[in-house]
């Protein structure tokens, strides 16, 4: 079989499901591939800054893992801003939304709020609340977001900080993607997004 036959899916059968899902997996793992090369793409975004957007990732994604971060939070480190270009209003969503599957569930939290909580810096500047994010100050994960916001996050807009390149972080973000996507063992605890 080169293809399907049904023009819509409700029409498939189950030769063909399994072989598309079997092109499907095949398509999947090259998905680091992809991502390291998205993250290249943001070599040329983030105009007014000292440093680009890749740089960013790469300084924030650096500073974790100096800070003593294990592989999922430097990785999610290193994806936290991905969604900029495609996803502006939401870009932290986006992030969280790819990592997810692969990594226990407080670091896509940290990925999906680290955009409400990095308002704590500038929202005051545009009459926006900077304490918004203190209507998750009872989750277990808010301190966890604080700290990555105020740590990596706000602090990697430095063109003289010492940051590895993105071949140095591609096994990390391999190994994190090759893995089983909700393996429970991964997984651990999972936190409602919301």
């Amino acid at each position: 079989m080169q293809q399907v036959d049904f023009i819509r899916m409700k029409d498939g059968t189950f030769e063909e499901y399994h072989f598309l899902e079997h092109l499907e997996r095949e398509f999947n793992k090259g998905l680091a591939d992809r991502i390291l090369t998205a993250l290249q793409g943001l070599a040329g975004t983030l105009s007014g800054y000292k440093v680009n957007r890749l740089e960013h990732s790469l300084q924030t994604a650096a500073r974790a893992e100096a800070d003593g971060a294990d592989e999922e939070m430097i990785v999610g480190a290193l994806i936290h801003d991905l969604g900029d270009d495609l996803a502006p209003y939401n870009h932290s969503q986006y992030a969280a939304s790819i990592i997810r599957p692969y990594v226990r569930g407080e670091v896509s939290w940290v990925l999906h709020h680290h955009g409400l909580f990095q308002n704590f810096y500038y929202a005051h500047h545009f009459g926006g609340d900077p304490n918004e994010r203190d209507q998750y100050r009872d989750h277990p994960c808010f301190q966890l977001c604080v700290d990555f916001c105020e740590r990596w996050d706000q602090a990697s807009f430095d063109p003289d900080y010492p940051t590895p390149t993105l071949e140095y972080f591609a096994p990390m973000v391999r190994r994190i993607f090759a893995r089983k996507p909700f393996a429970p063992e991964v997984l651990m605890t999972e936190f409602s997004l919301a």
